[in-house]
């Protein structure tokens, strides 16, 4: 562990759901046929001017709102100029006068506490093509040229990676649950911006060190933990100066971060505001309906589930983790199926085939109506629960009907006067067996229940077994 105190901050990006670009009618989707999405507008060809698209402001203003952030009166939008090949414009398009949320905060579950993370602001903005390099070339994919991207700038209130990944988690659920984005990192539809910095003490803040464009979680965690670990080494060796404002970039090969250039300043992009897009204001009518909007968050979704369903904590985790594995359990509750049963079901047979197919839970062929079926067949004594379990793989391997697979020879024997006839045959046939029983035994119960499972093939419904065992041998 560092003697030093770590102190980190986010500025997380992520690309916004919507069926054109911010600024342009070009398709926003993911297309992995390079130049397919794009309009004379993301090339930045001459005559071609911005017209806004209001989805991308009614979800950032959204977001805000979640964030218990300061509203403007007005949109604005600004130039951010800069040169670099992915920025045809030779500028983006963003927001800096008047910021669409500002001076937030969100309280995060963390370590079985709550953690209060401050949020400097939230912008929208374009966003850049994108880079290929290779050994002796680079191409541009102007695909991502324009795509809405919601910017979320933290303060620096972290102070480890742990933090750091549980807000990033918390946050990209919260994107999902307001259905502004589809927050998929294998899409590339998240990056961030790291800044670390380590000090003597917590009243003052080091040298910020900011790592720019990582992709995924683990990276962001590496990411952290390498820099505390590089900057502590060097003020360790007296090599202070080392530790300079800069910009550094990720190589997950390496696990390591390297210098690209000094730290840029804001007042080095010139910015000024975009006169090809009108300010509008933002009324409080429109405020309003956003807020009426937004759903019941992961948050509360877990008081939920753990107050009303009686679910512990850790199974509440999971659920509310991903919006549509926690949809599918409330339609399945909402059918009659007993919370806690439709959880096991969920978190152990579903989620597992989900990860063995990487596939969503949208894709699965056992919707909550099938579920709830095949629990119901359990409950009446039809099938086992290890029947069922079998029936489940089936049906979502061959995608059939639960009931073509339920006949009369693999149905469970719940009828009390064929097990009891049964039963009776057993235990007259294992006389001494009996006896040590009755002497003490216990554990032979567990013998006569076997030889019913035997006789009967498994089908024997193992509760009704019981009951009849237990009056025999008496």
């Amino acid at each position: 562990m560092s003697k030093y105190i770590p102190t980190i901050g986010i500025e997380m990006h992520c690309e916004l759901k919507s069926n054109s670009k911010v600024f342009s009618p070009s398709r926003n989707s993911f297309n992995e046929l390079a130049n397919d999405n794009i309009t004379p507008l993301d090339m930045a060809f001459p005559g071609t001017l911005p017209s806004l698209n209001v989805k991308p402001v009614h979800d950032a203003l959204k977001m805000a709102l979640v964030l218990n952030c300061k509203i403007p009166k007005f949109m604005y939008f600004d130039r951010k100029n800069y040169y670099y090949p992915d920025l045809p414009k030779g500028y983006q398009i963003t927001q800096n006068t008047e910021p669409v949320g500002i001076n937030g905060y969100i309280d995060i579950p963390y370590q079985n506490d709550t953690l209060r993370v401050k949020i400097h602001d939230i912008h929208l903005e374009e966003d850049s093509a994108s880079l290929s390099h290779f050994f002796d070339v680079s191409l541009i994919d102007y695909n991502r040229a324009g795509v809405p991207l919601l910017e979320l700038v933290t303060e620096p209130c972290f102070h480890s990676a742990d933090e750091v990944l549980a807000f990033l988690e918390y946050i990209r659920t919260i994107y999902q649950y307001c259905d502004i984005s589809e927050a998929d990192l294998k899409k590339g539809q998240i990056r961030c911006d790291v800044n670390v910095s380590i000090s003597d003490n917590e009243n003052t803040l080091g040298t910020k060190v900011e790592v720019k464009n990582i992709n995924g979680f683990a990276n962001i965690v590496d990411t952290v933990n390498y820099e505390i670990k590089r900057q502590s080494e060097l003020k360790d060796k007296g090599r202070y100066d080392e530790v300079e404002q800069e910009t550094r970039r990720f190589d997950e090969e390496t696990g390591m971060t390297y210098r690209m250039r000094s730290k840029v300043d804001a007042i080095d992009y010139k910015y000024f505001v975009e006169p090809n897009i009108p300010k509008f204001k933002i009324t409080e009518d429109l405020i309003e309906t956003i807020k009426d909007e937004i759903p019941m968050l992961p948050k509360e979704r877990k008081e939920l589930y753990t107050t009303k369903y009686n679910l512990n904590e850790i199974d509440a985790n999971i659920l509310i983790k991903n919006k549509d594995i926690a949809d599918y359990f409330e339609e399945t509750i909402a059918l009659g199926v007993e919370p806690k049963t439709a959880c096991n079901w969920i978190i152990s047979s579903i989620m597992g085939y989900l990860n063995k197919k990487d596939i969503s839970i949208k894709e699965i062929f056992v919707n909550p109506k099938r579920l709830k079926e095949l629990i119901e067949l359990i409950n009446n004594g039809t099938i086992s629960s290890k029947q069922a379990k079998e029936i489940f793989q089936k049906v979502l391997e061959d995608k059939k009907e639960i009931t073509e697979y339920i006949t009369k020879d693999n149905a469970q024997i719940s009828d009390s006067e064929t097990l009891e006839k049964l039963i009776t045959e057993i235990v007259t046939n294992n006389p001494d067996k009996v006896e040590a029983y009755k002497n003490g035994r216990t554990n032979l119960f567990d013998f006569f229940v076997g030889q019913v499972m035997k006789e009967t093939k498994g089908k024997a419904n193992p509760i009704l077994t019981k009951e009849i065992l237990i009056n025999k041998l008496k």
